[in-house]
Formats: structure tokens, sequence, C-alpha cells
């Protein structure tokens, strides 16, 4: 299967229903800045049925007890077409810790290019990790079995930790900045070379 056509871009934004019944701004912020933390945004079938509710526990759980998901203090968001009522009943039966929203009219489904799954049946179970920067790292769809999720989320946090671009893009654009300046003012070792033999002959 095709990477998704989203995947090393930045995150695109969108603003639908909390489940408390406010808007809620993607990408999230905090005191007017973009938080400076990964998230995972899971968008997932429908609120209240078995397979989503278990994978909605699973990432409340992972929250509190699993190791990278507490390193990295990610922000796990989720999102379905329910309504804003349903959504308010789902979090609060499943006591879910983390922001849950309502996208009846497919804005953020159509912004991330979240299309159906299950034959057409249903909307997809699909589930992004964008970095820091907000830029998005990876992506899984898997709309009938909800758990390689949470396993998808753990290992794309264990690679933004280990891998180069974990290091911000500012960091990387002025990192690079400065080598260019060097490599421009500096003499290479064949001029280097050529002056050399100038002076000994």
């Amino acid at each position: 299967m095709a990477p998704h056509p989203l995947i090393n871009k930045p995150a695109p934004e969108f603003s639908i229903p909390h489940a408390n019944g406010h808007m809620f701004k993607f990408p999230p912020e905090e005191q007017g800045r973009r938080v400076n933390k990964p998230i995972a945004l899971c968008f997932y079938p429908e609120s209240g049925t078995l397979a989503c509710s278990r994978e909605a526990c699973q990432f409340r759980d992972a929250l509190v007890e699993n190791a990278i998901f507490k390193r990295t203090e990610v922000q796990v968001i989720g999102i379905s077409p329910d309504p804003v009522p349903k959504q308010k009943q789902f979090v609060e039966s499943q006591h879910l810790t983390y922001p849950v929203l309502s996208d009846e009219k497919h804005i953020a489904h159509k912004t991330f290019q979240v299309g159906k799954g299950f034959l057409g049946l249903t909307d997809a179970r699909t589930t992004f990790v964008i970095d820091r920067d907000g830029i998005i790292r990876d992506s899984l769809s898997s709309t009938m079995i909800y758990t390689p999720h949470i396993q998808f989320v753990a290992e794309a946090l264990e690679k933004l930790v280990s891998q180069p671009f974990a290091q911000s893009s500012a960091e990387r654009h002025d990192t690079n900045s400065s080598r260019s300046d060097d490599q421009s003012t500096s003499p290479s070792r064949d001029e280097l070379g050529r002056v050399a033999y100038v002076v000994s002959a």
C-alpha cells in the first residue's frame, strides 16, 4: 500500500466541536502557541461500539502506563463522525482523559484525507503520528482491527526520540546555514594545495 499523501508534510488545520461542546482548534495551542509535543490523531468509525471503545481505553491507559507515551508527553486526540451529545456520553462512560471531537460534517476527515473502510460501509480507522514541529511522520489505516493502533503509535514515538528529525526544524535550518556559510568562506583543500605548491616553487 502506498504511503499516505500527507506523510512528511505539515499537519493541516481544522476546527470542529469538542465533546464538551466548545470548538477545538487543531493543531492545539497553549497560551497562543502550538503545543510543543507529539500528537496521535486517531480517527475511528463510531463511538460506543465494542472495537472503538476498547481502542479508546487502550489509549487512555497508555497515557499513564506506557513509558514512551509518558516520556514524550504525546497528546492523544480522538475523532469520529458522532454528534457532540454522543461524544460527551462516550467520554464520560469510558472515563477518557483526552480530547474526543465530533466531526459530523467530515471536515477533519476530508482535511486529513481519511476515507471509508470495510468496503466503503464505514468510516476508516486511521491514526496519524505528528512530531513536535507539526510534521506528519507516519499513519496507519486498519478499520476492522483496532489492536495494532496502540503499538503503531508507541513504535512511531520511539522513532521520534531516536532519529535525527526529532531535532526541531529551526535548529536544523540554523545548523545547515552555518555549515553553508563555513563552506562558502573557508578555502578548499585544493586551493590550499595550489598555494602551497606556488610557495614551495
